[in-house]
């Protein structure tokens, strides 16, 4: 990849999925177990973050750095879709240093999530 290449990656966020994140991370506030006033349950931030992780991870990134900044909540029947950004690409000895944004967007095309990341990705032998 160059920098300027993008990366993208679709889902839809079940209850199901909101009620695993629950199990695995503890962060069990009533928000993610209790429906809202309209009937929706809200999905976790981090749950939300296994967007652009995932897409790092298809790039066998190990990061080193991860902000992320979280504009609107998602709920389960959401579709959200991450566009990872690569901004620079490094090439050092045995790796090659990589700094990343991303933006997520939900299914009506706003803003849910966006973040940065830094890390390497090493060099095949």
């Amino acid at each position: 990849m160059k920098p300027g290449d993008t990366l993208s990656w679709k889902r839809t966020f079940t209850e199901e999925d909101i009620h695993l994140f629950t199990r695995i991370s503890g962060d069990s506030g009533e928000h993610h177990n209790v429906h809202d006033h309209q009937g929706r349950l809200m999905a976790h931030g981090l749950l939300t973050a296994t967007l652009p992780t995932k897409i790092g991870g298809d790039m066998n990134l190990i990061a080193y750095e991860m902000t992320f900044r979280f504009h609107r909540p998602v709920f389960a029947g959401d579709t959200i879709e991450c566009v990872v950004t690569l901004i620079k690409a490094t090439p050092a000895e045995g790796y090659t240093d990589i700094d990343s944004e991303w933006r997520c967007t939900n299914q009506q095309g706003k803003e849910v999530m966006t973040g940065r990341a830094k890390g390497i990705i090493r060099d095949r032998n």
